[in-house]
């Protein structure tokens, strides 16, 4: 099995050429946010991500977590590294530094996220999930609360969750049971929510749950939810870490893949009931916990291209040393890579994963500038920019996910159907990526519904708009370039004519929507990283213009070509898909299935 090596080389490309991080570091408090700076943290965190956790993936894929005497057992190794983590301050890294963080723009907390992914991603649940919390936390809740959890949180020291799902409600939160009864200044929660990420473990030295629940008196449905703050362990007055609160894990899931992340089901209240602390307003909580959904589902984008690098890494491994077969033009029994088909596999997952990382990081330098730019007006345009494309970073790049990591063990062959490679473990970790903090489905809910339809489109026309005139800049360009030019004239024409039908009908059909979201996000998907990919092979050419002989920079613009000839024309067909509406799909009537 191949060991991990993190593509700090690309990432640093893309940071610097597609994220625009010189325009990043203009922005106040991000003035320190240098290449320099930047290059240096990327191999620390290459460093740590390799020779720590990447050892540790396999082996507690096999492992797996189980519970003893009420406390989950984590793989042997995953405290150390834990330690290590907290101890070098990686969970602040994004974090301002008015509340302890590092300071440094959310751009470079997804280049090292990916790498906390790509090394180990049920490891790296746990800090993703404090991660949320603590935005959560910062935006919403009262500074009292701010002041006692958040230094512990933002060290590491403490980690946090995110608590919506229940048995009987998965996605439809408005079904949740779970109950919260005012006493004082605090609220007793009582209930069961299940698939809570590292909902139990004893990396830190506690866990701050963030718990969607009901007061007596709430309206029915969504309005009535609301947000609590429920610690592990209570504190006591002056900040140190007291009592166990009344809340429990009950079991971890047996799962398909991510087995060294318990995945549990979290009892509250069994007795007196869990002391929670009300974060924003009452009846208010699902717009706080929305902060965290939307941090998380860019970071589940991330890990999507995460994987991806993990299993093309690990194909190309085994490619370069699987001798089988003679390859045209050799005289003896040749290494696979040789072989046309197996390259076209390579060249596949490769190209999955350049576009995905360039996505999932234009949109976190979007993130940035909606956060930090100068005027009112800048910030709102990049948020609107934000909204509208971290469904298409969660959908494409997860979706993508399955194709490359399928790839993956198809390259394999039949190694890759036996566990000692690792290659069948990328494809099982893979597979959650598509499900959890929102279906592929939920994702174009929220693409067609509330991101296209509340401004009519604006935002969607907005983006359209830059990549026509980014295709206009591409017609003019020669050679390879006029392949892509091509290509990608006609994928945006098709992307247009979609967008245009979609907006006419759907006033019309209440089932459009959902009917034809996911061929929508996955059309939307595959343009806007086509245009990253042209933009990254300019990029490359004014390199190799300026005197440049790095194979790095041929390689960025052969890559971005296999791109727009072997991925992108999917488009094509996925707004002929879009356009036949959908008659077909409801054709057949639920009872008559």
């Amino acid at each position: 099995m191949s060991d991990y090596l993190a593509p700090t080389r690309d990432m640093q490309f893309v940071i610097d050429e597609i994220a625009e991080l010189e325009s990043i570091a203009a922005l106040p408090g991000y003035e320190d946010a240098t290449a320099e700076l930047v290059e240096a943290v990327l191999e620390q965190a290459a460093k740590l991500a390799g020779e720590v956790f990447a050892p540790l993936n396999h082996p507690g894929d096999e492992h797996g977590t189980r519970i003893e005497n009420g406390v989950v057992v984590s793989p042997p190794g995953y405290a150390d590294a834990y330690r290590q983590f907290v101890e070098n301050g990686w969970q602040g890294i994004g974090k301002s530094t008015e509340i302890d963080g590092q300071g440094l723009p959310f751009l470079v907390h997804s280049a090292v996220a990916e790498m906390w992914y790509s090394s180990n991603m049920a490891f790296a649940l746990c800090p993703l999930l404090t991660s949320g919390a603590i935005e959560a936390i910062e935006m919403h809740a009262t500074a009292e609360l701010r002041d006692r959890y958040l230094p512990q949180m933002i060290s590491g020291q403490w980690s946090g969750t995110m608590n919506l799902t229940e048995p009987q409600a998965g996605t439809d939160l408005a079904a949740i049971k779970t109950r919260a009864q005012r006493e004082g200044d605090h609220y007793r929660i009582h209930g069961q929510k299940i698939y809570i990420t590292w909902g139990e473990h004893e990396l830190s030295d506690n866990i701050v749950h963030l718990v969607l629940a009901r007061l007596p008196d709430a309206p029915a449905g969504v309005k009535g939810i609301s947000l609590f703050l429920v610690p592990k362990y209570l504190l006591n007055a002056d900040g140190s870490k007291g009592e166990r609160n009344d809340l429990r894990v009950v079991s971890v899931e047996t799962k398909m893949g991510i087995h060294s992340s318990p995945t549990c089901v979290m009892a509250y209240g069994d007795n007196e009931g869990a002391i929670g602390y009300l974060i924003g307003e009452e009846n208010n909580g699902l717009a706080c916990m929305f902060t965290m959904m939307n941090n998380a589902r860019l970071e589940v984008g991330m890990q999507g291209v995460a994987i991806s690098e993990r299993a093309y890494q690990q194909a190309l491994w085994f490619a370069k040393e699987r001798v089988q077969g003679i390859a045209r033009g050799h005289k003896e029994r040749s290494t696979i890579i040789h072989h046309p088909d197996v390259r076209r596999m390579l060249m596949q997952m490769r190209a999955i994963t350049q576009a995905g990382r360039a996505l999932a990081y234009y949109a976190s330098a979007q993130t940035d500038l909606a956060h930090h730019a100068q005027s009112q007006e800048l910030r709102a345009a990049h948020q609107s920019r934000v909204d509208l494309i971290i469904p298409i970073v969660k959908g494409w790049c997860t979706e993508m996910a399955q194709e490359a990591t399928y790839l993956g063990v198809q390259v394999h062959g039949g190694m890759g159907f036996i566990e000692e490679t690792g290659a069948a473990q990328y494809m099982r970790d893979a597979r959650i990526l598509t499900i959890y903090e929102g279906t592929t489905g939920i994702q174009a809910l929220d693409l067609m519904g509330r991101k296209m339809m509340r401004d009519k489109g604006k935002a969607m026309g907005l983006l359209l708009e830059e990549l026509a005139e980014f295709s206009l800049q591409l017609s003019a360009a020669e050679g390879d370039y006029a392949v892509m030019a091509v290509r990608f004239a006609a994928a945006l024409a098709s992307f247009e004519a979609a967008t245009l039908w979609y907006l006419r009908h759907v006033a019309d059909d209440p089932d459009l929507g959902s009917a034809v979201g996911v061929d929508y996000m996955m059309m939307a998907g595959n343009v806007v990283c086509a245009w990253l990919m042209a933009r990254s092979a300019l990029v490359a050419q004014k390199h190799l213009d300026a005197g440049s002989d790095d194979s790095f920079h041929r390689h960025k613009i052969s890559t971005a070509v296999f791109f727009a000839e072997r991925i992108l024309p999917r488009s094509e067909a996925l707004a002929l898909m879009v356009m036949a509406g959908s008659a077909s799909v409801m054709a057949i009537g639920a009872d008559e299935f």
